[in-house]
């Protein structure tokens, strides 16, 4: 598509490439974003985790800020950055890092459904990008009674390898429990690839492009009502620097900043 605008008696044009989400077989497209149209990404589709969240990492996510997060030439682009910050807030928080978490919580959520994610990945030591699910009962009960699943992680110390991971609260043995997968011998820093879930009733199977690499079976979260997983979560897409994981060899300062891009994210539905 082809924009003109007229500003001050010039006349600026620009390209959108806007292309429409495909049908699946077997599957119906139910909620997209394809990522065509440049700024901030849609808010009627996303909103931002904001501080410092978790895990002892060592970014602040801002909110709605271009440096961090935003479209261009067809891509979600999630920045991390080296820069000195303090939060526009009354607590004033300093970083010496920044980067984005964009969620659906509160827009948009799902249980059961094939949830498939077109990235790449930033390389580099202290890199931590995830496309994950948490369960929209997080505020009353808590992690991780909420249920999480991982379908992507990547961490930059280990470049060749993406993992897929689920974790629930074992009520039987009275703690957090979790189970994944880990697929080797992969470049997801090299080009764009698909990372995919497909939520049944009785299990999860993970993909990284065509490949089928971990199946969960849910009654390993139990059998009866509080088993998360046949409840809604909602989807969180984030690049962390350093970290409890991430930054288990350090974080490469010399790499910023660096960018975690996303073609489109696509859920669907069984016909």
């Amino acid at each position: 598509m082809v924009v003109k605008i007229l500003l001050a008696g010039l006349t600026l044009v620009f390209t959108i490439n806007v292309h429409a989400a495909p049908e699946r077989e077997g599957w119906k497209l139910v909620w997209s974003d394809e990522f065509d149209q440049p700024g901030l990404p849609d808010a009627k589709k996303w909103t931002y985790e904001v501080g410092f969240i978790r895990n002892h990492e060592a970014q602040y996510y801002t909110k709605a800020r271009l440096e961090n997060a935003r479209v261009e030439n067809g891509n979600l682009v999630i920045e991390g950055r080296k820069e000195d910050w303090v939060s526009p807030d009354a607590k004033a928080q300093k970083a010496k890092f920044t980067a984005a978490s964009l969620t659906t919580e509160g827009i948009y959520s799902l249980t059961y459904g094939r949830v498939e994610v077109r990235a790449k990945l930033p390389r580099g030591r202290g890199m931590w990008p995830a496309i994950w699910m948490l369960g929209t009962n997080i505020r009353t009960t808590g992690w991780p009674k909420c249920g999480e699943i991982d379908i992507m992680e990547f961490v930059g110390h280990e470049p060749e390898k993406v993992f897929a991971t689920m974790h629930w609260f074992d009520y039987g043995k009275g703690k957090h429990t979790s189970l994944g997968g880990n697929l080797p011998g992969q470049k997801p820093s090299d080009d764009f690839h698909l990372y995919a879930v497909e939520w049944f009733a009785d299990r999860m199977d993970f993909y990284y492009d065509d490949t089928k690499y971990f199946t969960y079976p849910i009654e390993k979260a139990g059998t009866d009502e509080k088993n998360p997983f046949h409840k809604p979560h909602y989807l969180l897409m984030n690049l962390a620097i350093g970290g409890g994981w991430g930054g288990q060899k350090g974080i490469d300062e010399s790499i910023f900043p660096r960018q975690y891009l996303i073609d489109y994210v696509r859920i669907y539905q069984k016909k």
